[in-house]
């Protein structure tokens, strides 16, 4: 196990050196950069050469990429540090610990949801196979899958103004200030990010219970007269959840990605919006930066998931 979880840590430096080659060099492709975007915004319409050679300096930005990638990967090797923002000059990890939360209570309510939905729904369409409810879960998940998160975050906007004449509340309520208003906030964003995660475990746990209700082992728990509840609970859904567990981490990538656009239509000052933000702004360090953070926690958690395995199927060792 030891020697498993050393190799898997050592295989993450590699793969986060590609990402941030790939990020680093993808956002300096976008049309205009940086200068352009600070001239504009202090209306400097007619700047002068002079003037942005002066600011292409300052930022750090009067050398080639294969320069600046350079600077900023001594950064983090040598100092633990992400770099700091052209926009402001904030440490990008400073920035990242101050918004990180809000993102994280986003995306953690919105798997939970998305599992307390999900999960039982499964288990009992697998169960009523062919019936009225497997049929209406189904097509229910279906439809999860096929509808954009961004559509319903629009909806969810729109729709209870016009109808009620009420709307979320655009301002971030603490948690420490109000606990149940700040639940309350983040409810329907969380809702709605986590419906196609909820419609997709739904299938798989579907999928997977009626896999295992066919196996041997489950036809003789039912031989020895134990209840319903004692052979899902304990001997079919334990087993049928390895490859739900393994859908749940290839979630989190699209969660990430969900939460960018969702905080951005409910106003939640969270990672997701910052990095919109910063893609705006061409703020380089930033949108690298980030994307290095989240690669690094989907590849955390993706680690802690294949250890989960050897709990649900004592047959997998490593």
């Amino acid at each position: 196990m030891r020697t498993y979880i050393i190799r898997r840590v050592l295989l993450v430096i590699p793969t986060l050196f590609i990402l941030s080659i790939l990020v680093f060099l993808s956002v300096r492709f976008l049309p205009g950069d940086a200068i352009d975007a600070m001239l504009d915004k202090a209306g400097w319409i007619g700047a002068t050469g002079v003037d942005r050679a002066a600011l292409e300096k300052m930022l750090g930005l009067d050398v080639p990429a294969y320069v600046q990638y350079g600077r900023w990967l001594e950064g983090i090797v040598l100092h633990g540090t992400l770099g700091n923002s052209l926009w402001g000059g904030e440490a990008i990890e400073d920035k990242i610990i101050r918004l990180l939360p809000v993102t994280i209570e986003l995306g953690a309510m919105a798997i939970v949801i998305g599992l307390v939905i999900a999960i039982p729904v499964g288990v009992y369409s697998a169960m009523r196979q062919d019936t009225v409810a497997d049929y209406a879960g189904r097509t229910v998940a279906v439809i999860g899958l096929a509808t954009p998160n961004f559509w319903l975050g629009i909806m969810a906007m729109l729709y209870p103004v016009i109808w009620w004449g009420w709307s979320p509340r655009m301002e971030l309520i603490p948690f420490s200030e109000d606990p149940l208003g700040n639940l309350g906030m983040f409810l329907v964003p969380s809702l709605i990010l986590g419906t196609a995660a909820a419609a997709a475990t739904m299938r798989m746990t579907r999928t997977m219970m009626l896999e295992v209700l066919r196996q041997d082992y489950i036809r003789t728990a039912w031989a020895k007269g134990n209840n319903e509840r004692l052979v899902v609970v304990r001997h079919a859904l334990k087993n049928a959840f390895i490859p739900v567990i393994t859908l749940i981490g290839l979630q989190l990538p699209i969660l990430v990605g969900g939460s960018v656009i969702i905080e951005n239509i409910f106003n939640l000052p969270g990672l997701g919006r910052l990095m919109l933000d910063a893609l705006a702004n061409r703020d380089y360090p930033v949108v690298t930066g980030i994307n290095l953070f989240f690669g690094t926690i989907v590849m955390g958690v993706n680690l802690l998931i294949d250890l989960l395995y050897s709990y649900l199927d004592p047959r997998i060792r490593y």
